[in-house]
Protein backbone atom coordinates (compact mmCIF):
# COMPACT_ATOMS: atom_id res chain seq x y z
CA UNK A 1 0.00 0.00 0.00
CA UNK A 2 1.39 2.97 -0.74
CA UNK A 3 1.29 6.68 0.63
CA UNK A 4 -0.92 9.27 -0.90
CA UNK A 5 -0.01 12.34 -1.90
CA UNK A 6 0.84 15.25 0.70
CA UNK A 7 -1.79 17.70 0.78
CA UNK A 8 -2.16 20.50 -2.20
CA UNK A 9 -3.27 23.05 0.30
CA UNK A 10 -0.39 26.27 0.88
CA UNK A 11 1.25 25.98 4.78
CA UNK A 12 0.28 29.20 5.71
CA UNK A 13 2.97 31.35 6.04
CA UNK A 14 4.00 32.48 9.83
CA UNK A 15 1.94 35.76 10.65
CA UNK A 16 4.63 38.72 11.29
CA UNK A 17 3.69 40.05 15.20
CA UNK A 18 0.74 37.02 15.52
CA UNK A 19 -0.80 37.19 19.19
CA UNK A 20 -0.35 33.86 21.22
CA UNK A 21 -2.69 30.83 20.56
CA UNK A 22 -5.46 30.19 22.72
CA UNK A 23 -4.29 26.62 23.69
CA UNK A 24 -6.56 26.51 26.77
CA UNK A 25 -10.09 25.90 24.66
CA UNK A 26 -8.99 23.33 22.85
CA UNK A 27 -8.15 21.03 25.42
CA UNK A 28 -11.04 18.54 25.49
CA UNK A 29 -12.23 14.89 25.13
CA UNK A 30 -13.55 12.68 22.74
CA UNK A 31 -15.75 9.24 23.55
CA UNK A 32 -14.74 6.82 20.77
CA UNK A 33 -15.33 3.36 19.10
CA UNK A 34 -11.76 0.96 19.33
CA UNK A 35 -10.79 -2.29 19.27
CA UNK A 36 -8.20 -2.97 21.77
CA UNK A 37 -5.07 -5.96 20.58
CA UNK A 38 -5.47 -7.63 24.27
CA UNK A 39 -9.41 -7.28 24.47
CA UNK A 40 -11.87 -8.68 23.14
CA UNK A 41 -14.34 -6.56 20.66
CA UNK A 42 -15.15 -3.15 20.13
CA UNK A 43 -15.55 -0.26 23.25
CA UNK A 44 -16.24 3.37 24.09
CA UNK A 45 -13.14 4.93 25.24
CA UNK A 46 -12.77 8.75 26.43
CA UNK A 47 -9.45 9.91 24.31
CA UNK A 48 -8.08 13.17 26.67
CA UNK A 49 -6.68 15.61 23.49
CA UNK A 50 -5.11 18.99 23.06
CA UNK A 51 -5.47 20.38 19.41
CA UNK A 52 -3.97 23.81 19.00
CA UNK A 53 -2.50 26.27 16.57
CA UNK A 54 -3.54 28.18 13.43
CA UNK A 55 -7.20 27.06 12.33
CA UNK A 56 -7.09 25.25 9.19
CA UNK A 57 -3.88 24.41 9.25
CA UNK A 58 -2.37 21.03 8.05
CA UNK A 59 -2.24 19.00 12.06
CA UNK A 60 0.60 17.57 13.10
CA UNK A 61 0.78 14.93 15.64
CA UNK A 62 3.31 15.30 18.55
CA UNK A 63 3.62 12.58 21.15
CA UNK A 64 6.38 12.01 23.86
CA UNK A 65 7.62 8.94 26.03
CA UNK A 66 5.41 7.31 28.83
CA UNK A 67 5.34 10.43 31.27
CA UNK A 68 4.07 12.89 28.27
CA UNK A 69 0.75 13.86 29.10
CA UNK A 70 -1.33 15.56 26.08
CA UNK A 71 -0.15 19.50 27.25
CA UNK A 72 3.03 19.64 25.15
CA UNK A 73 3.30 23.00 25.00
CA UNK A 74 1.74 26.11 27.26
CA UNK A 75 -1.58 26.50 28.51
CA UNK A 76 -1.00 29.34 30.22
CA UNK A 77 2.17 31.80 31.15
CA UNK A 78 3.03 29.53 34.46
CA UNK A 79 2.50 25.93 33.10
CA UNK A 80 5.15 25.23 30.31
CA UNK A 81 4.78 21.96 28.46
CA UNK A 82 6.96 19.34 28.05
CA UNK A 83 7.85 20.38 24.61
CA UNK A 84 7.96 23.93 24.78
CA UNK A 85 11.15 24.77 23.67
CA UNK A 86 9.79 23.45 20.42
CA UNK A 87 6.23 23.39 19.86
CA UNK A 88 4.87 26.78 20.14
CA UNK A 89 3.97 30.22 17.72
CA UNK A 90 7.24 30.65 15.61
CA UNK A 91 9.43 27.65 16.88
CA UNK A 92 10.03 24.58 15.40
CA UNK A 93 6.83 22.66 15.37
CA UNK A 94 5.24 26.39 14.77
CA UNK A 95 1.76 26.94 15.62
CA UNK A 96 1.80 29.79 13.50
CA UNK A 97 1.78 26.98 10.72
CA UNK A 98 0.41 24.11 11.91
CA UNK A 99 -1.93 22.51 14.32
CA UNK A 100 -0.96 20.04 16.90
CA UNK A 101 -2.60 17.29 17.97
CA UNK A 102 -1.41 15.27 21.30
CA UNK A 103 -3.29 12.56 23.65
CA UNK A 104 -2.75 11.52 26.97
CA UNK A 105 -1.09 8.12 26.85
CA UNK A 106 -4.67 5.40 27.21
CA UNK A 107 -3.78 3.15 30.14
CA UNK A 108 -5.33 -0.43 30.24
CA UNK A 109 -8.40 1.09 32.87
CA UNK A 110 -9.43 3.30 29.91
CA UNK A 111 -9.91 0.28 27.49
CA UNK A 112 -11.28 -2.40 29.92
CA UNK A 113 -8.51 -4.34 29.15
CA UNK A 114 -5.46 -5.95 30.97
CA UNK A 115 -2.50 -4.58 28.70
CA UNK A 116 -2.12 -1.84 26.10
CA UNK A 117 -0.39 -1.84 22.65
CA UNK A 118 1.34 0.74 21.12
CA UNK A 119 -0.96 -0.45 18.08
CA UNK A 120 -3.80 0.60 20.40
CA UNK A 121 -2.59 4.35 21.45
CA UNK A 122 -2.22 4.44 17.28
CA UNK A 123 -5.40 3.04 16.70
CA UNK A 124 -7.04 6.10 19.15
CA UNK A 125 -5.41 8.93 17.60
CA UNK A 126 -6.50 7.43 14.31
CA UNK A 127 -10.18 7.86 15.44
CA UNK A 128 -9.65 10.86 16.89
CA UNK A 129 -8.44 12.31 13.26
CA UNK A 130 -11.23 10.90 11.62
CA UNK A 131 -13.74 12.17 14.16
CA UNK A 132 -11.93 16.09 13.92
CA UNK A 133 -12.98 15.72 10.32
CA UNK A 134 -8.66 15.23 9.69
CA UNK A 135 -8.50 13.23 6.68
CA UNK A 136 -4.32 13.14 6.96
CA UNK A 137 -1.83 14.21 9.28
CA UNK A 138 0.73 16.39 7.77
CA UNK A 139 3.06 14.52 10.31
CA UNK A 140 3.66 12.13 13.19
CA UNK A 141 6.67 13.72 15.39
CA UNK A 142 7.43 10.93 18.11
CA UNK A 143 10.01 10.55 20.64
CA UNK A 144 10.98 7.63 22.62
CA UNK A 145 7.57 5.76 23.44
CA UNK A 146 6.09 8.42 21.24
CA UNK A 147 8.09 7.37 17.87
CA UNK A 148 7.28 3.59 18.85
CA UNK A 149 3.24 4.39 18.84
CA UNK A 150 4.32 7.02 15.21
CA UNK A 151 5.26 3.65 13.54
CA UNK A 152 2.74 1.77 15.10
CA UNK A 153 0.22 4.39 13.34
CA UNK A 154 2.44 4.64 9.89
CA UNK A 155 1.82 0.80 9.67
CA UNK A 156 -1.51 0.47 10.94
CA UNK A 157 -2.94 3.86 8.99
CA UNK A 158 -0.49 4.78 5.92
CA UNK A 159 -3.38 6.83 4.18
CA UNK A 160 -3.66 9.13 6.99
CA UNK A 161 0.05 10.01 7.37
CA UNK A 162 2.05 12.56 4.98
CA UNK A 163 5.44 11.90 6.67
CA UNK A 164 7.20 10.04 9.90
CA UNK A 165 9.39 11.84 12.53
CA UNK A 166 10.48 8.80 15.15
CA UNK A 167 13.19 10.42 17.93
CA UNK A 168 15.07 7.81 20.00
CA UNK A 169 12.60 5.12 19.34
CA UNK A 170 12.95 1.82 16.66
CA UNK A 171 10.51 -0.86 15.78
CA UNK A 172 11.26 -2.68 18.80
CA UNK A 173 12.61 -2.38 22.08
CA UNK A 174 16.26 -3.77 22.93
CA UNK A 175 16.35 -6.65 24.61
CA UNK A 176 18.90 -5.08 27.34
CA UNK A 177 16.54 -2.53 27.85
CA UNK A 178 13.44 -4.75 28.26
CA UNK A 179 15.33 -6.35 31.11
CA UNK A 180 16.50 -3.37 32.58
CA UNK A 181 12.22 -2.24 32.32
CA UNK A 182 11.74 -5.51 33.78
CA UNK A 183 13.74 -5.10 36.76
CA UNK A 184 11.59 -1.65 37.63
CA UNK A 185 8.47 -3.37 37.34
CA UNK A 186 9.37 -5.78 39.84
CA UNK A 187 10.07 -3.50 41.90
CA UNK A 188 6.80 -1.43 41.73
CA UNK A 189 5.43 -4.96 41.95
CA UNK A 190 7.24 -6.23 45.20
CA UNK A 191 6.38 -2.21 46.28
CA UNK A 192 2.52 -3.10 46.03
CA UNK A 193 2.92 -6.34 47.66
CA UNK A 194 4.69 -4.88 50.91
CA UNK A 195 2.86 -1.66 50.91
CA UNK A 196 5.59 0.25 50.46
CA UNK A 197 4.32 1.13 46.65
CA UNK A 198 5.42 5.17 46.71
CA UNK A 199 8.94 3.90 47.85
CA UNK A 200 8.85 1.48 45.23
CA UNK A 201 7.45 3.67 42.43
CA UNK A 202 10.03 6.11 42.94
CA UNK A 203 12.99 3.25 43.18
CA UNK A 204 12.03 2.21 40.18
CA UNK A 205 11.78 5.77 38.94
CA UNK A 206 15.67 6.17 40.03
CA UNK A 207 17.00 2.77 38.03
CA UNK A 208 15.08 4.32 34.82
CA UNK A 209 17.18 7.65 35.46
CA UNK A 210 20.60 5.73 35.19
CA UNK A 211 19.15 4.55 31.85
CA UNK A 212 18.02 7.60 30.06
CA UNK A 213 20.56 9.71 30.76
CA UNK A 214 24.21 9.40 29.00
CA UNK A 215 27.61 8.10 31.11
CA UNK A 216 29.31 11.32 30.30
CA UNK A 217 26.62 13.02 32.13
CA UNK A 218 26.68 11.02 35.22
CA UNK A 219 30.87 11.74 34.88
CA UNK A 220 30.87 15.56 34.53
CA UNK A 221 27.75 15.97 37.39
CA UNK A 222 28.57 13.13 39.95
CA UNK A 223 32.51 12.29 40.06
CA UNK A 224 32.94 13.75 43.52
CA UNK A 225 33.98 11.81 46.46
CA UNK A 226 31.49 10.21 48.81
CA UNK A 227 30.06 12.03 51.72
CA UNK A 228 29.15 11.56 55.56
CA UNK A 229 25.59 12.22 56.45
CA UNK A 230 23.06 10.67 58.54
CA UNK A 231 25.07 7.87 59.99
CA UNK A 232 26.11 6.79 56.14
CA UNK A 233 27.95 7.52 53.50
CA UNK A 234 25.93 8.85 50.54
CA UNK A 235 27.31 9.19 46.91
CA UNK A 236 27.44 12.66 44.93
CA UNK A 237 24.25 10.81 42.91
CA UNK A 238 21.84 9.62 45.53
CA UNK A 239 20.40 13.15 45.89
CA UNK A 240 19.99 13.51 42.55
CA UNK A 241 18.34 10.48 42.15
CA UNK A 242 16.46 10.25 44.99
CA UNK A 243 14.59 13.38 44.19
CA UNK A 244 13.49 12.19 40.61
CA UNK A 245 12.13 9.32 42.15
CA UNK A 246 9.54 12.39 44.17
CA UNK A 247 9.06 14.12 41.38
CA UNK A 248 7.80 10.63 39.59
CA UNK A 249 5.53 9.57 42.65
CA UNK A 250 4.19 12.62 42.98
CA UNK A 251 2.44 12.65 39.51
CA UNK A 252 2.16 9.40 38.21
CA UNK A 253 0.16 6.16 39.59
CA UNK A 254 2.10 2.78 39.99
CA UNK A 255 -0.63 0.98 37.68
CA UNK A 256 -0.03 3.49 34.87
CA UNK A 257 3.62 3.12 35.28
CA UNK A 258 3.35 -0.81 34.79
CA UNK A 259 1.08 -0.30 31.99
CA UNK A 260 3.01 2.30 29.88
CA UNK A 261 6.51 0.56 30.68
CA UNK A 262 5.60 -2.97 29.51
CA UNK A 263 3.86 -1.82 26.60
CA UNK A 264 7.11 -0.42 25.52
CA UNK A 265 8.51 -4.27 25.79
CA UNK A 266 5.27 -5.76 23.72
CA UNK A 267 5.48 -3.17 21.16
CA UNK A 268 6.68 -5.11 17.60
CA UNK A 269 5.95 -3.40 14.42
CA UNK A 270 7.51 -4.83 10.79
CA UNK A 271 9.02 -2.09 9.21
CA UNK A 272 8.39 -3.62 5.64
CA UNK A 273 4.82 -2.13 6.15
CA UNK A 274 5.53 1.60 6.33
CA UNK A 275 5.31 3.35 3.33
CA UNK A 276 5.54 6.80 4.07
CA UNK A 277 8.55 9.06 4.13
CA UNK A 278 10.76 8.98 7.34
CA UNK A 279 13.28 11.16 9.19
CA UNK A 280 14.82 9.19 12.02
CA UNK A 281 16.81 10.65 14.81
CA UNK A 282 18.92 9.20 17.57
CA UNK A 283 21.87 9.59 20.28
CA UNK A 284 24.89 8.48 20.25
CA UNK A 285 24.83 7.92 23.50
CA UNK A 286 21.43 6.89 24.25
CA UNK A 287 21.58 3.25 26.26
CA UNK A 288 17.95 2.67 25.14
CA UNK A 289 18.04 2.72 21.75
CA UNK A 290 21.47 1.87 20.04
CA UNK A 291 22.25 3.44 17.03
CA UNK A 292 22.46 -0.09 15.63
CA UNK A 293 18.80 -0.64 16.12
CA UNK A 294 17.80 2.50 14.31
CA UNK A 295 20.09 1.53 11.21
CA UNK A 296 18.89 -1.63 10.82
CA UNK A 297 15.08 0.32 11.22
CA UNK A 298 16.38 2.93 8.05
CA UNK A 299 17.52 -0.50 5.88
CA UNK A 300 14.11 -2.47 6.29
CA UNK A 301 11.97 0.62 5.76
CA UNK A 302 10.74 0.62 2.27
CA UNK A 303 10.02 4.29 1.67
CA UNK A 304 12.46 7.56 1.51
CA UNK A 305 14.42 7.42 4.67
CA UNK A 306 16.98 9.25 6.59
CA UNK A 307 18.57 9.08 9.77
CA UNK A 308 20.04 11.99 11.73
CA UNK A 309 22.63 11.22 14.64
CA UNK A 310 23.08 13.75 17.29
CA UNK A 311 26.01 13.82 19.33
CA UNK A 312 24.81 14.55 23.02
CA UNK A 313 25.77 13.91 26.85
CA UNK A 314 21.63 13.10 28.04
CA UNK A 315 21.75 9.95 26.02
CA UNK A 316 17.80 8.78 25.62
CA UNK A 317 16.55 12.51 27.69
CA UNK A 318 18.33 14.31 24.10
CA UNK A 319 15.18 15.03 22.70
CA UNK A 320 14.00 16.26 25.72
CA UNK A 321 17.23 18.48 26.28
CA UNK A 322 18.85 19.18 22.55
CA UNK A 323 16.33 21.46 21.54
CA UNK A 324 18.95 23.66 19.17
CA UNK A 325 20.30 20.85 17.73
CA UNK A 326 16.37 19.08 17.26
CA UNK A 327 15.42 22.61 16.06
CA UNK A 328 16.46 22.37 12.34
CA UNK A 329 16.00 18.79 11.75
CA UNK A 330 12.55 19.23 12.59
CA UNK A 331 12.14 22.36 10.75
CA UNK A 332 13.32 20.69 7.53
CA UNK A 333 11.29 16.93 8.28
CA UNK A 334 8.20 19.71 8.30
CA UNK A 335 8.61 21.93 5.46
Amino acid sequence: MTALPLPSHPVPPPRAGARPVDLASQRSTRQLGLSPKYGRGARAVDVRYLWCGTAGAPTIIVQGGISADRDVTALDAGRPGWWQPLVGPGGAIDLDRWRVLCIDWLAPADLGVDAVSSEDQADALAALLEALGIRRAHAFVGASYGAMVALAFAARHPHALGRLVALAGAHRPHPLASAQRSVQRGIVRLGLASGRVEEALGLARQLAVTTYRGREEFVRRFAGAPEFRDGRFRLPVEDYLEHQGRRFVERFDAARFLALSESIDLHDVAPERIPTPATLVGFASDLLVPLADLCELQRRLPGPTTLDVLESPYGHDGFLKETHQLAPLLRAALA
